[in-house]
């Protein structure tokens, strides 16, 4: 067997290349997982934005100066095992390269997860380092692979996102509003969704023009306005900022617009060529631009909640989204499937430059097994 990667260049992410490798053997405690599909999305192009100062790169290192290896969320099936708690043909879910396999070396097994234990990822966090066994994974189902891998870790920020501005009272902006920019994208919808079930909280949509039909028709904003349209939510409104394009411009206007703006948080940039732009550094007006780092809040409310009752809620505000994303009259997105390093490399550069149906998740194998 031999592996398939794509590799992208850090200092200029639209240049990419395959690399096809020799399988290296395991070590004794190794299991090596064919990456039978994973998601792609603008989350992921936010991983290799912020890959050298959020250390995104190291999770898979590829051992080529200036070339990563993006993190992605996928399905995987064990083709070989050296560990005894882990047989072939287990089924796994878990953070992932965008390759066809990937090496892993379970640790603190349990009949639910497992965690890898290679070495160079023991510093980094440890949520991106947990690989859900299907069998006994309760958000697991067999037919909704695609949406799992679309929408799991994106909606389990949405979820976090909304349980951090609630855990802090939306900082004295309710009664008021919620400004959410790419309003289009998943997680910021997922968002959405989860804010809109607040008291006190309008739930606004901010998006391109062409995109503002879109938000509409989901339902979870009680408004919907394109970006040249900021001018219609009044300026002493008490409202928070959730900001998921990155756009330094936007950001810059709506500190400068909103005399009482209580809390802005950076959760990613889907416009990626913008990330640097004014509006990025410490002079905006107003409150203090703050990134949101996810695996922050899960330690805090595991450690207030406990485990069990953590996982709990998740699993059912899980549900009760996915519920509503697959509706049958209008589903909110729909799975387009690549495979082959051709079409893969073709859907990274689609994700990459922005454009595209938002209703159109986009799964990828490089495994010829799935092909």
């Amino acid at each position: 067997m031999n592996a398939t990667t794509l590799l992208i260049r850090k200092d200029d992410l639209s240049a990419t290349r395959v690399r096809a490798d020799d399988d290296a053997p395991l070590a004794d405690g190794q299991v090596r997982v064919r990456i039978d599909s994973f998601a792609l999305t603008s989350n992921n192009i936010t991983y290799a934005a912020f890959g050298e100062s959020m250390n995104y790169w190291q999770f898979f290192p590829t051992g080529e100066e200036g070339w990563g290896s993006i993190p992605v969320w996928g399905f995987g099936s064990v083709v070989q095992s050296l560990h005894p708690g882990v047989a072939v043909g287990e089924r796994l879910y878990g953070y992932v390269p965008m390759a066809s396999s990937v090496v892993l070396t379970p640790e603190r097994l349990s009949a639910a997860r497992f965690t890898d234990g290679a070495p160079h990822r023991a510093a980094l966090p440890a949520v991106y380092n947990q690989y859900f066994r299907a069998a006994s994974d309760p958000l697991y189902s067999a037919d909704t692979e695609d949406l799992q891998a679309l929408l799991r870790p994106l909606f389990i920020t949405s979820w976090l996102i909304d349980d951090f501005f609630e855990d802090n009272d939306f900082f004295g902006a309710r009664p008021g509003i919620a400004l959410l920019s790419s309003a289009s994208s998943k997680t910021a919808y997922g968002t959405a969704f989860q804010m809109h079930q607040r008291p006190g909280i309008e739930v606004i949509g901010l998006t391109s023009s062409a995109n503002k039909a879109f938000c509409e028709s989901l339902g979870c904003y009680h408004r919907v306005l394109a970006y040249e349209e900021l001018d219609q939510v009044a300026a002493d409104a008490p409202c928070v900022y959730v900001d998921f394009a990155g756009n330094g411009e936007l950001r810059r206007a709506i500190h400068t617009r909103f005399t009482q703006l209580k809390y802005s948080c950076s959760i990613g940039g889907t416009h990626v060529e913008q990330l640097a732009a004014s509006g990025s550094g410490k002079d905006l007006p107003g409150v203090r631009a703050t990134l949101f780092f996810a695996p922050a809040q899960i330690k805090k409310r595991t450690g207030e909640w406990g485990g069990d009752e953590f996982g709990r809620r998740m699993v059912e505000a899980w549900r009760n989204f996915i519920a509503q994303v697959t509706r049958p009259a209008a589903p909110w997105l729909v799975a387009q499937h690549h495979e082959g390093p051709e079409a893969v490399q073709a859907a990274y550069a689609q994700v990459l430059s922005g454009r595209g149906d938002p209703r159109t998740g986009h799964i990828l194998s490089l495994s010829r097994a799935s092909s």
